[in-house]
């Protein structure tokens, strides 16, 4: 196929040995062809035979060649494809069930995929998506706290496991991957949005690049007020041995109330808006806005819209905060909110299309590896579909 000649060419000089050349292409045609399981050895056998199946597992699992540096070139690539101004930074986590013991970070956790707690892999991705499509960016494997202690030391060197590696939470995570894509400047983003895992997390909010906006989902039980309170700043006492009094509400303020019950105030302002294109026609839903103090561990913190989302279908309301200022148009955050699905989209394709979940690999290098061969193998497709977009234009 010559679209994929032409795009495989992009990254042919990452791998640096004529073998890995080779491997890397077959592996990314693997995981576009039609193949109903897209693990090694089905890849393997389909493409190159039975005597080369050890090669390209070797290849993927301890091939000397940086995933890193195939992963900037994806980047560079995505962001000629979707790039534009007023772009969305999505983070979010996908979760990979596996059986054994054996695979780098699997644990007794809780799945999303099954939705329940059981034996899995946890990821943590980053995605960007405007009018011109989306595309998955950067990933990390999380590793559970328990992956750390010394039972799991012998495991940690079979998974190869890079040594300084430490323990970090899901928003750490995806906070370092979203500084280390803003730092590298290639997209045009504005917006990071993501579901309440990230938006309950003020430290994930905090750490935020000051030039982007965040609108990121909240549970329903998240703590506000609709007029900032007035609190009390205790005086220094100057006497020694005593402990300083805290800052506190000032008497007869009221306590903080949670989103939901806002959702009901008959003073909201409800419009009805397209938010994307499913499979059996525009997925349609309510939108209202209500500017709110947020309340941190009691006390007022920052300014912030909560926008209030209503499916038309069911009538489920969803809770956003943003740090959009005061001024922004309502239909901005509209918009906005129908470009942080995409990276849902980007696992579901990935899953049902690409064999994003039918590795067997254990290793950390493996996991990476195959991730960013997934991202490739997505972007040819959302190019191939811009090139057929472009021939049936009159």
């Amino acid at each position: 196929m010559k679209a994929f000649g032409e795009y495989y060419v992009l990254f042919r000089d990452c791998f640096g040995r004529v073998e890995h050349e080779e491997h890397s292409r077959v592996y990314l045609q693997g995981l576009l062809s039609s193949l109903e399981r897209k693990s090694m050895e089905p890849i393997a056998l389909s493409l190159l035979g039975k005597s080369r199946v050890k090669a390209l597992q070797k290849f993927v699992n301890t091939g000397v060649w940086d995933a890193e540096v195939l992963g900037n070139r994806h980047r560079q690539e995505a962001a000629k494809t979707v790039s534009k101004p007023g772009g969305v930074y999505s983070v979010d986590g996908s979760d990979f069930p596996k059986k054994g013991t054996e695979s780098v970070g699997v644990a007794r956790q809780y799945c999303g995929r099954l939705g329940k707690v059981d034996n899995c892999q946890a990821g943590v991705f980053v995605a960007y998506a405007s009018e011109e499509g989306h595309a998955l960016l950067d990933r990390r494997l999380f590793l559970p706290e328990k992956w750390f202690d010394k039972e799991h030391r012998e495991r940690w060197e079979k998974c190869r496991i890079p040594e300084g590696t430490t323990f970090k939470t899901k928003p750490q995570l995806a906070l370092e991957m979203i500084l280390a894509l803003h730092q590298e400047g290639l997209f045009d983003a504005q917006w990071v949005t993501g579901d309440d895992f990230f938006g309950r997390n003020p430290t994930f909010r905090d750490g935020l690049p000051a030039d982007l906006l965040y609108f990121l989902d909240i549970p329903s039980d998240t703590r506000v007020w609709t007029k900032r309170p007035e609190v009390v700043i205790p005086q220094p006492s100057g006497k020694k041995g005593r402990r300083p009094k805290k800052v506190r509400l000032k008497k007869g303020e009221p306590a903080a109330v949670p989103v939901s019950t806002l959702a009901n105030d008959p003073s909201l302002h409800w419009t009805t808006a397209t938010v994307a294109e499913g499979a059996q026609g525009p997925i349609r839903a309510e939108f209202a806005r209500l500017r709110v103090v947020e309340s941190r561990d009691g006390l007022p913190g920052k300014d912030l819209w909560v926008v209030f989302r209503r499916s038309l279908a069911d009538g489920q309301v969803k809770y956003v905060f943003s740090n959009a200022p005061e001024e922004i148009a309502f239909q901005e955050l509209i918009r906005v909110s129908g470009l942080r699905w995409p990276i849902e989209q980007c696992f579901q394709e990935g899953k049902s299309e690409i064999g994003m979940d039918h590795y067997e690999h254990r290793s950390w290098d493996a996991w990476h590896r195959h991730m960013t061969f997934v991202f490739m193998a997505q972007l040819f497709l959302l190019r191939v579909r811009h090139l057929l977009k472009k021939k049936l234009q009159p």
